[in-house]
């Protein structure tokens, strides 16, 4: 399996009406909202943290039907403007029970838990230089309203997807850019 490097830019906003009305304007069709909880883990034996690396399970519910579960791994962020980093993202069965036992096997294993996301999400596929840019619409548990504009792409093509991201945050509007994940910004919060 070859690895994919997730190029991402994550925005606050202090509400999202400016964004869907953006995203109406280009045409573009907002999704309904799922409710993702993310838990993440540290390794046992290095702190990533440090490492600047990220593991998690995801559980996604929709309301219909049993939660889908993923389980990814995030590797060190590779520049110091967007959070381009290596992806491995990989299907767990469905179902809440899947995700407890899961999360409990990583922790027999010696993952330690540190902290979970929740969230709302709601996600567009915008057409922007040739590319489908997935941009989700977040509202983040005791955080407030987030956009994140995302591509995910072989290494060869880095510089094309963060120009990309680039023009379409731009056109967008977006201008400060958040590279602390969810989780470092929760925890920021309880420092």
């Amino acid at each position: 399996m070859t690895m994919k490097y997730e190029v991402e830019q994550k925005f606050p906003v202090p509400d999202l009406a400016d964004i869907e009305t953006a995203l109406a304007g280009l045409g573009v069709e907002i999704l309904g909202v799922k409710i993702e909880v993310d838990r993440y883990f540290n390794h046992p034996a290095r702190d990533f943290g440090e490492t600047d690396e990220a593991f998690r399970l995801r559980r996604t519910e929709t309301g219909s039907g049993e939660p889908t579960n993923r389980i990814t791994y995030k590797g060190p962020k590779v520049d110091q403007t967007t959070k381009t980093r290596k992806e491995l993202d990989l299907p767990l069965p469905d179902g809440k029970e899947t995700f407890e036992a899961f999360a409990g096997l990583l922790e027999t294993l010696g993952f330690v838990p540190v902290g979970e996301v929740h969230k709302e999400r709601r996600k567009a596929h915008v057409e922007w230089e040739g590319r489908t840019v997935e941009v989700s619409l977040d509202l983040i548990a005791r955080l407030g309203t987030f956009v994140e504009l995302e591509l995910v792409v072989p290494p060869e093509e880095l510089d094309a997807a963060r120009a990309t991201i680039a023009s379409l945050a731009a056109h967008l509007s977006l201008t400060t850019s958040e590279r602390r994940s969810y989780l470092n910004l929760l925890m920021d919060l309880d420092a």
